[in-house]
């Protein structure tokens, strides 16, 4: 996809002028500097920001608790009993998905145990999990003690896909070579949907494929995902994926997260779980019965009774998503990426040298929000000056500042101050080495 762009604040004013989704800004609260003026926010790919409607909707609920106590668990519209069922069309959409394949519950690395539970299933001859190299350590964690669950040894049973020598993201046919390498002793891949250091997309179709002709499971983090890309699950046949909702589904610190689970899966009673009574066969779930008969679908594997102050304040952002639309979204976001990555070059353009690097892919379809950028020179110290200056985005070590311009809430004029700042503490950081040599 070809843009034409120029360096200039009329030209980035312009670009939000003909912006239809420039209205949902209003609906969020941005973070603001001491003189009252808005921080660039550029950090939703780790926290989004609160809708503002999202106070209203816990309100409604401590209400209902406050009048109605227990009872509030059938009466209210929607009742706590059907709560997450509020958010199951919406969420549906957003990651390609049957209603009936996604259960909002629990947290993400919860999900990730619970789906791990049934889908890793290790034998003598099938006991390996393939996932990408430096994968986000929550979901390192949760594969090793897994596999040492079984009485494996991660060593032997973990396989991490690295990039070649000399380059920071991965290829695609080296993600395909590494399954069928491995196809005979393969139980699962593992992959995340964008790479939280990169801001790399995967492939996710081609990946499923792959590991299915090796004979294995697949199944997706979505964490950095969802909210941010179209995905298709059902259509790329996922045996499973898992994400949480505080990134770009904006839905608060430590929210809640949600599961896919293929339908093909829906009313197999068979298939090993970790089970909790909300899970169990709704229409005789309060006999107390013994013996699990899950739900048909992805609620199946729900534990416990919903969270229903961290539900309330999701279905406020999952309202905002269903009225802006995932593909519209997308495509604002491809331009606010593209836009920056212009801006960014045209840095290293005036200065004559590589002040900065993007590690994120150029190909926009193999990217989200995020643009990871490393500069070589003092770059945590650019970044701390960023922070200085009202620009909220984050590092990573050891040498990455992550930049995530989100198409809900920021603005093209935002890209091209961000990439004014960003000159200036780059020129006045160069003249400073060059005069301490």
């Amino acid at each position: 996809m070809q843009h034409s762009f120029e360096n200039t604040l009329a030209f980035a004013q312009s670009l939000d002028a003909s912006d239809t989704l420039r209205s949902f800004r209003n609906e969020f609260i941005l973070p603001a500097k001491a003189d009252g003026t808005p921080k660039i926010y550029f950090c939703g790919n780790s926290l989004g920001l609160q809708p503002k409607t999202a106070a209203d909707y816990v309100a409604k609920e401590m209400q209902r608790w406050a009048t109605l106590a227990v009872e509030g668990h059938f009466q209210g519209e929607p009742s706590w009993f059907n709560y997450h069922r509020t958010m199951r069309d919406t969420t549906a959409k957003l990651v390609g998905a049957l209603p009936h394949e996604v259960v909002i519950m629990n947290t993400l690395t919860v999900n990730l145990h619970l789906m791990m539970v049934s889908f890793y299933r290790p034998t003598a001859q099938r006991y390996k999990i393939l996932m990408e190299a430096g994968a986000f350590p929550s979901d390192q964690y949760a594969v090793e003690s897994q596999v040492r669950f079984h009485g494996l040894d991660p060593a032997k049973a973990i396989v991490e896909v690295a990039p070649r020598e000399g380059e920071a993201t991965l290829r695609i046919e080296d993600i395909e070579q590494a399954i069928d390498k491995h196809a005979n002793s393969l139980a699962l891949v593992l992959f995340g949907g964008v790479h939280y250091y990169t801001g790399q997309a995967f492939d996710l179709k081609r990946i499923a494929a792959a590991a299915h002709a090796a004979g294995a499971k697949v199944g997706f983090d979505l964490a950095h995902a969802v909210g941010n890309l179209p995905l298709h699950l059902h259509q790329w046949d996922a045996d499973f994926a898992v994400w949480c909702t505080y990134k770009y589904l904006n839905s608060g610190p430590g929210g809640t997260s949600g599961a896919f689970i293929h339908e093909r899966y829906a009313n197999n009673t068979e298939l090993p779980r970790f089970a909790g009574w909300w899970g169990y066969r709704e229409e005789s779930r309060f006999l107390m019965q013994k013996g699990f008969v899950p739900m048909y679908g992805a609620e199946g594997w729900q534990l416990s009774c919903g969270q229903i102050f961290p539900f309330a304040v999701h279905r406020a952002s999952l309202e905002i998503f269903e009225r802006a639309g995932i593909e519209y979204l997308r495509a604002k976001s491809i331009r606010l990426t593209s836009f920056l990555a212009f801006l960014l070059e045209q840095i290293n353009q005036q200065a004559a040298t590589q002040l900065l690097h993007i590690i994120t892919p150029s190909d926009p379809h193999q990217r989200g929000c995020q643009l990871s950028l490393v500069v070589p020179q003092n770059g945590k110290k650019v970044f701390e000056q960023l922070i200085q200056a009202g620009v909220v985005c984050d590092w990573r070590e050891p040498d990455v500042i992550r930049v995530a311009p989100v198409p809900l809430y920021n603005t093209f004029e935002e890209v091209w101050q961000f990439a004014a700042i960003l000159t200036k503490i780059l020129t006045a950081t160069t003249e400073a080495v060059q005069i301490t040599c």
